[in-house]
């Protein structure tokens, strides 16, 4: 089972911002670190010009350690930043959580781990393009479409997000907007791989700011292992 994330872990953002956290209680510390539960929140130093600013924990349920009834985090928990994009944790220390989702009767052992909890092989993304363009001129091209490929061994989920630079603006594209749709949408994995088509059409294309646009696509695992990458549109 995986380690139990405490103030004294690595987070860091996919622009490599590095992460605070604020525990809400110090009644399990690991080598001077606080253990982080459901509900504590962090602060990132994030470089980019659309800054991830913080996150806010959450678990994925795949434990039952609880502090004060509420969920132990664990170093593999999926968890975003507020700009919605996933962050990369690493724990220092050795104490692990060997605790099932439903908590082992009292004399029983812990059953086997199965392969989807043992991966440890982050998802794969990979979008081509990997940058496009569009001149707010002549209108061209009339439409964008860019090919997300996800592969992972125990796929469990995506989400794809749209940042502006221009704007400072970021917007969950997973269900798709008008003018910017995923095919298929939703955020669904359940075979691998998976090819995930974003078109962008005219009426959206032509509405956009000049500058840079980030388009994120992360996938994750039944693990919670997360893996990101993006294509960048840059309108003339």
């Amino acid at each position: 089972m995986p380690q139990v994330l405490t103030t004294l872990a690595t987070i860091v953002c996919p622009h490599t911002g590095q992460g605070t956290s604020t525990p809400s209680s110090e009644d399990w510390l690991v080598n001077g670190g606080a253990v982080l539960v459901e509900g504590d929140t962090g602060t990132l130093s994030c470089p980019f010009i659309v800054p991830c600013v913080g996150y806010k924990l959450k678990s994925m349920g795949l434990n039952s350690t609880s502090i004060n009834s509420r969920k132990v985090i664990l170093v593999t928990d999926l968890n975003f930043s507020f700009t919605g994009l996933p962050l990369a944790m690493t724990e220092h220390h050795t104490m692990l959580d060997d605790s099932t989702t439903v908590p082992i009767p009292a004399g029983q052992s812990a059953p086997p781990i199965t392969p989807a909890m043992a991966d440890r092989v982050k998802p794969i993304v990979t979008p081509s393009p990997a940058v496009a363009a569009f001149d707010s001129t002549t209108q061209l091209p009339a439409t964008v479409a860019i090919t997300f490929t996800l592969v992972s061994p125990f796929p469990l989920q995506w989400s794809l997000v749209w940042i502006s630079e221009p704007t400072a603006m970021n917007l969950d594209l997973t269900a798709g907007l008008p003018g910017a749709s995923p095919s298929p949408a939703g955020g669904s994995w359940t075979a691998s791989p998976l090819t995930v088509v974003l078109t962008l059409t005219l009426p959206f294309l032509s509405a956009l700011a000049p500058g840079r646009h980030h388009f994120y696509m992360s996938g994750v695992s039944q693990r919670g292992l997360s893996g990101t990458n993006e294509c960048v549109l840059t309108v003339s």
